[in-house]
C-alpha cells in the first residue's frame, strides 16, 4: 500500500509534470463520476494529503484518489497507449492538449467533486505528518484520545493522524523499542514518537525513496515481513500476527524483547 512519502512524491512528480496543463477531454469510469467532464479545465496542481491524493484545476474541481494496494497514475506521451491488460483497469484519463494522457489506473477509491467540497472526503483524517503546517498538539490530543486502544491501531488510524502506512508505523515502533500492543497511555513519550515518525518520512521523501529503515541492501527492514528471522538487535526470532488476530485487521510483527 502507498504510504504517505509514496504519495507525497507521486504529487510532485505528478505536479511537475501536468500543472498549468490544459485537459482537451475527460474519460471517466466510475458509475457515480461518469458524466463528469472536465474539458477546458487548467491542471493547477496536484495536492497530497496523508495517503490521499488530489488534483485540482483552475476551475473549482478535484479529482480525489486512493492508491490502496493496486492504483497507480501515468502520465503518457503524445501517441503512446496503454497495454490492452492495462488499459482494462483504466478508471480515469486525463486528455491534455498537448496531446499528452495522464491515466488513472486500478484505483480503488476515485471521486471528481468540486473543490469546495474536498472537506467531504479529506476532512476526517488527523493532521499531516508531511504537512507543511503540521499541528503536533492535534496530532498528541488524538493520540490520547483513546487511551486503551493499542498504539499501532492508533498510528494506523488515519483520523488520529494521517501518513503512516502499515511498514512505517511497524518499523517506527521498533526503533522507539514500543511494543505494537502497548497501550497508548503507557507510551511515555508520544510526541517524541510522533516526531520520529515524521522524520522517518520526510527523510523518505527527500533521500530514501525505497523506504530503507536499517541502511542496509538486505534486509531492508528491522521486522516489518521478517516473522521467525533474528532481531537485528538482539537476535530474537521476529513475532508475527495475522490480521485475524489483531485489533487494527492488519499484518504485524514485533521483537518480543526489544518490544516488551
Amino acid at each position: 500500500m502507498a504510504e504517505g512519502d509514496s504519495i507525497f512524491r507521486l504529487a510532485a512528480r505528478l505536479d511537475a509534470a501536468t500543472a498549468g496543463a490544459v485537459i482537451a477531454r475527460s474519460d471517466v469510469r466510475h458509475p457515480r463520476f461518469a458524466g463528469a467532464d472536465l474539458a477546458g479545465e487548467e491542471i493547477t496542481g496536484w495536492v497530497p494529503r496523508g495517503k490521499h491524493l488530489l488534483a485540482r484545476t483552475a476551475g473549482g474541481w478535484t479529482v480525489h484518489s486512493h492508491l490502496r494496494m493496486s492504483g497507480r497514475w501515468s502520465v503518457l506521451r503524445p501517441g503512446r497507449r496503454l497495454p490492452r491488460a492495462v488499459a482494462a483497469d483504466l478508471r480515469i484519463a486525463l486528455h491534455l492538449v498537448d496531446g499528452r494522457t495522464v491515466a488513472g489506473i486500478g484505483l480503488p477509491v476515485l471521486a471528481v467533486l468540486p473543490t469546495r467540497d474536498e472537506h467531504t472526503v479529506v476532512g476526517h483524517l488527523g493532521p499531516d505528518l508531511l504537512g507543511g503546517t503540521f499541528d503536533g498538539d492535534a496530532a498528541l490530543a488524538r493520540l490520547r484520545a483513546d487511551p486503551g486502544r493499542a498504539v499501532l491501531a492508533a498510528l494506523l488510524d488515519q483520523r488520529v493522524v494521517a501518513g503512516l502506512g502499515n511498514m512505517w508505523a511497524q518499523e517506527l515502533l521498533f526503533l522507539e523499542r514500543i511494543s505494537p500492543w502497548r497501550e497508548c497511555s503507557a507510551v511515555s513519550d508520544p510526541g517524541t514518537l510522533l516526531g520520529r515518525g515524521r522524520a522517518l518520512l520526510r527523510d523518505a521523501v527527500v533521500r530514501n525513496p525505497a523506504q530503507n529503515t536499517t541502511g542496509r541492501v538486505r534486509p531492508p527492514h528491522f521486522v516489518y515481513g521478517r516473522y521467525r528471522r533474528p532481531c537485528l538487535r538482539c537476535g530474537t526470532a521476529v513475532a508475527f500476527a495475522p490480521p485475524e488476530r489483531t485489533p487494527h485487521g492488519r499484518e504485524t510483527w514485533w521483537c518480543p524483547r526489544c518490544q516488551r
